[in-house]
């Protein structure tokens, strides 16, 4: 029983690590974007237009 448990004990371990890893990565891909979108704000309301504009498009109801 103890091997078991300790075996499970280290799986859960490591998908904390990944989730804190993933947790640590997103927020540094949002400050990344947040930096950009401060210095080049016509670029992402560029962009910002144009994929509302595609999903505008391809989601319409009719």
């Amino acid at each position: 029983m103890n091997a078991e448990h300790g075996h499970c004990a280290t799986q859960n371990a490591q998908a904390v690590d990944r989730l804190d890893t993933t947790a640590r990565t997103s927020h540094d891909v949002a400050e990344h974007f947040r930096e950009y979108a401060r210095e080049k704000p016509e670029v992402v309301a560029l962009w910002c237009l144009g994929i509302g504009f595609v999903l505008g498009w391809k989601l319409k109801p009719w």
